[in-house]
């Protein structure tokens, strides 16, 4: 399986390789890693959808655990391809657990964050976004090219952006906290859009 993943310093960690040896000795599978991403990002949409029926400490509490499960749904994406490249666990359909439940991730953390602020358009607006990045990087790989994990905000970046301003939200002015946070992010994944195509653009106009 060649490892063509994301550059992430915490890979080295040394409590990411106990969770990874973990997992290993305890025979979970990569792709069931994966699909727990959709699980966590699915209670964080409940989450977001519930903190807009709720106040006080309700919402402050839905909104601090939707930020948590933004964070581990990360934690997945670092686990899984450590469960399936250093342990030894990959699969032929993995590539698809790899990619698949991060876009269903991606639109439900979004989407509920907009419905959070009061903007669901919005929210859905950041998701396609956040979708579209992915989707020049794959067909980046298609025509044979090396991913392109370029930012402003790429999916780290992008996760960093919406749990600070969760977080933020929970503190302080909650939809207008989060409104602005989806701008950021709207604003950010355009850019990172623009970048990518125009990188692969030259790639294939060098080829």
């Amino acid at each position: 399986m060649t490892d063509a993943r994301r550059p992430l310093a915490s890979r080295n960690s040394a409590w990411a390789g106990r969770l990874a040896v973990w997992a290993v000795a305890r025979d979970i599978t990569p792709n069931q890693i994966s699909q727990a991403s959709m699980g966590f990002a699915a209670a964080g949409f409940f989450l977001y959808a519930a903190s807009t029926q709720s106040n006080g400490f309700t919402q402050f509490l839905s909104l601090i655990l939707a930020a948590a499960t933004v964070q581990i749904r990360l934690l997945c994406n670092l686990l899984d391809g450590m469960v399936a490249i250093e342990g030894g666990k990959g699969t032929k359909d993995g590539p698809f657990w790899n990619e698949a439940p991060d876009r269903v991730s991606d639109f439900l953390f979004l989407a509920g964050a907009g419905l959070t602020a009061g903007h669901p358009a919005l929210g859905l607006l950041a998701a396609a976004l956040a979708i579209t990045t992915a989707y020049i990087r794959e067909l980046g790989r298609a025509e044979g090219f090396p991913p392109d994990f370029s930012g402003p905000l790429a999916k780290p970046q992008r996760m960093a952006v919406l749990t600070a301003g969760t977080v933020l939200a929970a503190l302080y002015a909650t939809e207008w906290t989060l409104t602005v946070t989806l701008w950021i992010i709207v604003a950010g994944a355009v850019a990172t859009v623009i970048r990518r195509s125009w990188t692969l653009i030259g790639r294939l106009n060098a080829r």
